[in-house]
């Protein structure tokens, strides 16, 4: 059970988030405007997960995405959603500011 929730938030597999960025990932913060306002990282692109369905064409399927959000919840859905809709490389970066020491 606990697996299955790590594969789900992807907590799982160790990912290099500094050498996808060095390779051109994009930076997905799906907070709210206001959240992504007050503290985001530098070159990150903002779409809320409340619209990311319909902003889909904003993003490019052959390039790695990377998730982002407060705590890692919202990033997990939005990498589901990505997935789901044929993006190939989605991490779940978790939240934005410790992903911010990652890369």
């Amino acid at each position: 059970m606990i697996n299955t929730i790590k594969t789900l938030l992807s907590f799982g597999a160790k990912v290099n988030y500094a050498e996808l960025v060095k390779q051109g990932a994009i930076i997905l913060d799906v907070r709210s405007k206001g959240e992504y306002q007050y503290g985001h990282i530098k070159g990150s692109t903002n779409i809320s997960i409340d619209i990311l369905r319909n902003n889909l064409n904003k993003l490019k399927k052959d390039k790695p995405i990377i998730t982002c959000c407060a705590s890692g919840i919202r990033s997990a859905t939005a990498k589901n959603i990505l997935k789901s809709n044929g993006f190939i490389e989605v991490h779940n970066g978790g939240g934005w500011s410790s992903l911010q020491n990652k890369i």
